[in-house]
């Protein structure tokens, strides 16, 4: 993926569209990590900040097309960086990591990934996200 680089006009910040898998929570045992969006989301918030960069969208996708609307809403060829975990996150959110890094680059916008190691999953956090999935509408945040 690309270099990080400052945008090209200083009044202007880059914006950062965090990408996340939308991962079903019966994965939750075998993969919690792509079930956990929070998480990911959170990852891609701390490299934009690490960056002076601003999170502008958070998308959470599964299998998306790589010409999708949702992921081009607004985006500023120069301005926009598209950012997830990892590619192994990306392979689950879009159809075709391949069209879609072809698309960004015939855009001129960059894709990048944060490259950390994920988190290890005990059983306490497995249950907060199973928890904070399980029950959205019952005003549980997922503490």
């Amino acid at each position: 993926m690309g270099q990080p680089q400052a945008a090209s006009d200083a009044t202007v910040p880059v914006r950062v569209t965090a990408i996340a898998s939308l991962t079903p929570l019966e994965e939750l045992e075998a993969d919690p990590f792509l079930v956990d969006s929070r998480s990911q989301h959170a990852m891609c918030a701390r490299w934009a900040a690490e960056h002076g960069y601003v999170v502008a969208r958070e998308l959470l996708v599964g299998g998306l097309r790589f010409d999708h609307c949702a992921l081009w809403d607004g985006v500023r060829p120069g301005v926009d960086v598209f950012v997830a975990p990892s590619l192994r996150v990306l392979r689950r959110a879009l159809s075709s990591v391949e069209a879609f890094t072809a698309e960004c680059a015939r855009r001129g916008v960059r894709v990048e990934t944060v490259g950390r190691a994920e988190p290890a999953y005990d059983a306490q956090m497995k249950a907060r996200v199973h928890r904070r999935l399980s029950m959205p509408t019952a005003g549980y945040d997922g503490r």
